[in-house]
């Protein structure tokens, strides 16, 4: 008769392994199968998975031991150590709950409409160093994004007319069709998987985004709640 302790340990480490690979499905986009160990490979796209790359390695390897070596339904030939099952759990617990899109934006978000004055976009500027600026038209609904850098090169164009009145510029003088840049919305719950899927997705057609807006459900009629960029991403896997 299995020893009901060491037999516990199996069976939470077989269910932690399985609550991962549940995850790995729902995530892992374009795998070449629902095994583990093309989910994992093909899913180091994401940090998360690529931080536990080694972990989920060693994970399956001792998986199948326990698993394919079963004697029958209820007795496995072999134990993980509860140092592992430990380990395991908390790891299926992180993949279940991974880090919200909202978490790592930039917060808050300085919006504008389209009629107010290029004088309020630079005091923010000024203020908090913030450069990308969702402006809204008349009817409340997103219209374009705004750099510092294309701030930068309009006063560059404009600081020698004689007849310019800076303090009477509104951001609508601003707009250049031909810099028209990429903005995705994204709801707040979305996760930081969510958010990368939308970077690998574009950038397999080789398309840059300029940011992901963060919007209570991800549309383009609400006010942002924060913005992620590229370098967003980057900072958060650092911070690993």
């Amino acid at each position: 008769m299995a020893d009901n302790t060491v037999l516990k340990q199996s069976e939470r480490f077989e269910a932690a392994f399985n609550r991962i690979h549940k995850v790995l499905i729902q995530s892992v986009k374009n795998a070449k199968s629902d095994k583990f160990s093309d989910l994992v490979y093909k899913g180091k796209r994401h940090a998360l998975i690529r931080y536990y790359e080694p972990d989920l390695s060693q994970f399956a390897k001792l998986r199948n031991a326990i698993v394919h070596e079963k004697i029958d339904l209820d007795y496995y030939i072999a134990e993980p150590h509860i140092d592992i099952v430990e380990k395991i759990e908390s790891i299926a617990a992180e993949f279940e709950k991974p880090q919200s899109a909202l978490s790592i934006a930039t917060k808050p978000v300085y919006y504008f409409y389209e009629n107010d004055k290029l004088t309020d976009v630079l005091a923010v500027i000024k203020a908090h160093s913030h450069s990308r600026f969702p402006i809204y038209d008349k009817e409340d609904k997103y219209s374009w994004l705004l750099t510092s850098s294309e701030i930068v090169q309009w006063l560059a164009e404009h600081f020698s007319d004689d007849d310019m009145a800076l303090k009477e510029v509104e951001i609508k003088d601003l707009y250049n069709q031909s810099l028209k840049h990429n903005v995705v919305f994204a709801a707040q719950n979305s996760t930081v998987l969510d958010i990368e899927d939308i970077f690998e997705e574009y950038h397999s057609k080789n398309e840059k985004i300029e940011g992901i807006l963060i919007t209570k459900s991800g549309e383009s009629s609400e006010k942002p709640n924060g913005i992620i960029t590229s370098w967003d991403i980057v900072e958060a896997e650092l911070s690993e």
